[in-house]
């Protein structure tokens, strides 16, 4: 389904907006973008989702949205990325369709097992490793955890959490299906670069690493 998976970050790009964001990411050869607007207002954020859906029809690429099932739907987007605490994946299904794609953020693998039963199309890990972008979040669960839940689910699974140039390749070696950044990307002067980058080391490193195709 996709490698390379990147989240916008406004804030983390000096003020740069989610779309100009996107747009090198897409540029860069990522696989699928998520808009992550934490706080924002539905209007403002539908506005972006509206621009990066053009861009991601433009690639012919995936376009998510954090969160926000009711931007997704208005948008056109490709699907949503839940959290615990968001609305459960059947709620989001019967407002999105079948054809959604429904990620879910789990930190343990009884909550992979549970997001898979309940319908969700990829498991998102993490953190794995210590971040800032995301307070919330259990942070460092490391690569082993990745591992435990590569061997309890099905469905892909994305590792997200502090992976850069320099572990980007251990998290496809512990069995992730695909690789999300953040700061890796959206912090960088030139982001299609950075995305070029990231994206031509997780190639580099996939032919040595037995997995189900996606």
């Amino acid at each position: 389904m996709f490698d390379l998976y990147v989240v916008t970050d406004s804030q983390l790009a000096g003020g740069i907006p989610e779309h100009k964001i996107a747009e090198a990411a897409y540029r860069g050869n990522a696989d699928a973008v998520q808009l992550r607007m934490k706080n924002a207002d539905g209007r403002p954020m539908l506005e972006e989702a509206a621009l990066i859906r053009e861009l991601a029809d433009e690639y012919c690429r995936f376009f998510f949205v954090n969160d926000r099932v009711d931007v997704a739907y208005a948008s056109g987007a490709d699907g949503v990325h839940l959290g615990q605490t968001d609305l459960p994946v059947s709620h989001a299904r019967d407002i999105l369709g079948e054809q959604a794609v429904i990620g879910v953020s789990v930190d343990d693998v009884e909550q992979a097992i549970q997001a898979e039963e309940d319908g969700a199309d990829y498991i998102g890990v993490g953190s794995v490793f210590r971040t800032s972008t995301k307070p919330d979040a259990k942070q460092a669960v490391g690569l082993d955890m990745v591992m435990l839940v590569k061997e309890a689910v099905k469905v892909p699974v994305v590792a997200i959490g502090g992976i850069n140039m320099g572990n980007i390749q251990d998290v496809i070696r512990a069995g992730a299906d695909s690789a999300a950044v953040v700061s890796a990307v959206c912090s960088k002067p030139d982001m299609e670069k950075a995305t070029h980058d990231l994206k031509d080391l997780i190639l580099k490193v996939r032919p040595h690493v037995s997995r189900d195709a996606l």
